[in-house]
């Protein structure tokens, strides 16, 4: 595969230098994305500072507005889809295209919880959505070269069918994976 140049997504919030405020950043973005796509955008910010284990004046100099937090964790959920695109990329071209779909399926979890807060016509949000596209449709493209996939199904009809099957409730992370394996069953040449 062509090595990709992903665009760069402009975020306003940087990563600190320093290893101990770097830690402190990445628990309060893990944080809140669990708490984000559980208990959806309204969820406490004293709640996700306490699950990072920092205190909520370390959360605002990080984050100086719940807006910010949210914009945070769209697009550090864009990156790290992107970098799995990248460590995928190795792999067969089915198994790269699936490994990366379940990672896909994390992201939408989140993106579902935080849609309506996010401004979807800005140009860091367009800028994200190429970058996530530039990352995955090599991948799918690949598999279907190599005969693994269908050839009339594009990357966005997958996204979309995909996306719309984590809009369901489902029992258990298993019963996920049945039901995401069974819908690319159908996008598997026969």
């Amino acid at each position: 595969m062509s090595e990709q140049i992903r665009p760069a997504l402009q975020v306003d919030v940087r990563r600190p230098q320093r290893a101990d405020a770097r830690r402190n950043f990445d628990a309060l973005l893990t944080a809140a994305r669990d708490a984000f796509a559980s208990k959806g955008v309204g969820a406490s910010l004293e709640d996700i500072a306490r699950q990072a284990g920092v205190g909520i004046g370390t959360l605002y100099r990080n984050f100086p507005s719940r807006q910010d937090l949210l914009h945070a964790v769209y697009f550090g959920e864009i990156e790290e889809l992107c970098i799995a695109a990248e460590d995928a990329a190795g792999l067969p071209p089915w198994e790269a295209l699936t490994t990366w779909l379940h990672r896909f399926v994390e992201y939408a979890a989140t993106k579902r919880a935080i849609w309506e807060s996010l401004n979807r016509e800005s140009d860091s949000f367009q800028t994200a959505r190429a970058a996530m596209y530039a990352a995955g449709t090599p991948l799918f493209e690949r598999a279907q070269q190599s005969g693994e996939a269908r050839t009339d199904v594009t990357f966005d009809d997958l996204l979309r069918m995909v996306s719309g099957l984590t809009a369901a409730g489902f029992v258990d992370q298993p019963q996920r994976d049945r039901v995401l394996n069974i819908a690319l069953d159908g996008v598997r040449a026969r």
